[in-house]
């Protein structure tokens, strides 16, 4: 559903521009209780049964959208319960990030085989032939199953002539290559936490908008307000993001009528990193280690932690482009601010790592992002052009699609040594992850250099995207030609690595 507008977009662009306008007014967080009747406004509902619905669903939303859990539903709280605690310059986020709005969720069906309309009584009856446990039958002149008996092996479908069964899954269920997601005694969709890695691939594939992720907005334009140096570093990802009037010289200009100090991309980062895990796959592949994992995915990276931690050693120890370029503009100036903006939902994790938090301060999706420029009401359209960026090499962009990260390395490993033959394999989308994991972990990838994305099509299918994931893709692709130099080796801060990796030991 990336891409496509909808209600539910509708309803999160709105969230995130009110919680926006709201930080904007300067003061506190005291009107945060009228928002959901400026963001359901009227009294008749949209899309839910009630328009006390709509309106508790959009408190929960915009108590997230400030970094707040959801309410239990069980005891009378305000909707501003613990924001005095949470709307402040200096709060971290705090886990779970990932939700689940119970009373949003339509309670799915999980894992069933159902028999349609079209279903024409034919003569073969295949589906119950097929069938291993004599759950089919024709009932009133169609193929009925019987849940009790149905085992749920889709013989029965694969063999209709008509496709005529239909086989349903919860979309979050589905989505999530962790198998985090279960029921709760109502049929609701719950998240096992210590399970799930923050991808947010359930938040984009709920068709009821139902599960959401903290945010720092306020927190973010509160830091701007009371004057620190806020500096936005940018993930490749972002061209093409904010219409086909962002060009990056003009994104520059909204950002400084947003508030920060002044944008870096997160390309130059990247650049660093290339150059880091080749090193490390020259020195550790397979001298000290059967094979090398990049590092860069977050949600990857917990994934095989948590499922494969005797493999973890084996994932690249270099930093991610994320952590190279706010460690690199802090050491030049130690006071400023550094935000994170970019697609994904699980940098809002690893930016709260003990070892990560005193280098970015906030984590800002590029939907967030979007509701700040419209609480502000900048247009593309009519704002000036200022200077583009261009410190971020071709490799280096590259990193924002699926591919990118090992193509990088290889290429450069390539420079210097051109007859070298490097092998790789890489897998998008955590099922696949798991699979590729599963072979390395078997033997099958020794020697081999692995990347990992959890993001089907890369970080520009993160969860916290705006445009449909091909266009993302081809954009990104016009906008690495567009770069100065290809090489990282060409970068101005080649030579930065060693030193950003070990600032917090000195």
């Amino acid at each position: 559903m990336r891409g496509i507008p909808s209600l539910i977009t509708d309803i999160r662009k709105k969230v995130f521009t009110e919680v926006a306008r709201m930080a904007y007014a300067g003061g506190d967080y005291s009107h945060a209780e009228d928002l959901p009747y400026v963001i359901v406004p009227g009294d008749q509902p949209l899309h839910r049964e009630s328009v006390f619905l709509e309106r508790a669903i959009a408190g929960e939303r915009v108590r997230l959208a400030m970094g707040l859990g959801v309410r239990p539903v069980q005891t009378r709280s305000l909707m501003t319960d613990g924001m005095d605690a949470a709307a402040v310059a200096e709060q971290y986020y705090e886990p779970p990030l990932i939700n689940i709005i119970p009373y949003a969720c339509h309670a799915c069906p999980t894992n069933q085989y159902r028999v349609t309309e079209s279903c024409q009584n034919c003569l073969a009856a295949s589906c119950q032939k097929v069938c291993p446990k004599g759950a089919i039958s024709f009932v009133n002149g169609k193929s009925s199953i019987d849940p009790d008996k149905c085992i749920k092996c889709g013989k029965c479908a694969n063999a209709c002539p008509y496709h005529a069964i239909i086989h349903l899954e919860r979309p979050c269920q589905a989505a999530c290559g962790m198998d985090a997601i279960g029921s709760d005694e109502h049929g609701r969709a719950v998240i096992n936490q210590d399970k799930c890695v923050s991808c947010g691939q359930c938040l984009v594939s709920c068709p009821f908008g139902a599960i959401v992720d903290k945010g720092q907005i306020f927190q973010v334009i509160q830091s701007i307000l009371k004057g620190d140096r806020v500096i936005a570093i940018v993930a490749p990802a972002f061209i093409g993001q904010f219409g086909k009037y962002s060009t990056p010289g003009k994104f520059i200009s909204a950002m400084k009528i947003l508030g920060f100090d002044r944008v870096v991309e997160v390309a130059v980062g990247a650049d660093i990193c290339t150059i880091e895990e080749a090193k490390d796959f020259l020195e550790k592949v397979p001298a000290e280690q059967p094979f090398m994992a990049t590092s860069c995915c977050p949600a990857w990276h917990s994934m095989v932690q948590k499922l494969f931690p005797a493999q973890s050693k084996n994932i690249s120890m270099t930093l991610t482009p994320m952590v190279f370029t706010a460690r690199m503009l802090k050491k030049n100036d130690p006071d400023c601010k550094v935000v994170f903006v970019g697609p994904c939902a699980a940098k809002k994790l690893e930016a709260i790592r003990e070892d990560i938090r005193s280098d970015v301060d906030f984590v800002l999706t590029f939907e967030e992002l979007q509701g700040m420029f419209e609480a502000k009401e900048v247009d593309f359209a009519t704002i000036e052009e200022a200077e583009a960026p261009n410190e971020g090499t071709a490799a280096g962009r590259g990193f924002a699609v699926a591919g990118g990260v090992a193509g990088a390395v290889t290429n450069l490993v390539h420079e210097k040594y051109p007859d070298m033959e490097i092998k790789t394999a890489r897998a998008e989308g955590l099922r696949d992850c798991r699979k590729l994991m599963m072979m390395a972990k078997a033997g099958k990838y020794n020697g081999y250099l692995l990347e990992g994305m959890a993001c089907p099509g890369g970080c520009v299918a993160g969860a916290g995207t705006l445009l449909p994931v091909e266009l993302a893709q081809k954009v990104v692709g016009k906008y690495q030609t567009e770069a100065i130099t290809d090489s990282p080796l060409e970068s101005p801060y080649r030579d930065l690595g060693w030193s950003l990796e070990h600032e917090s030991e000195e």
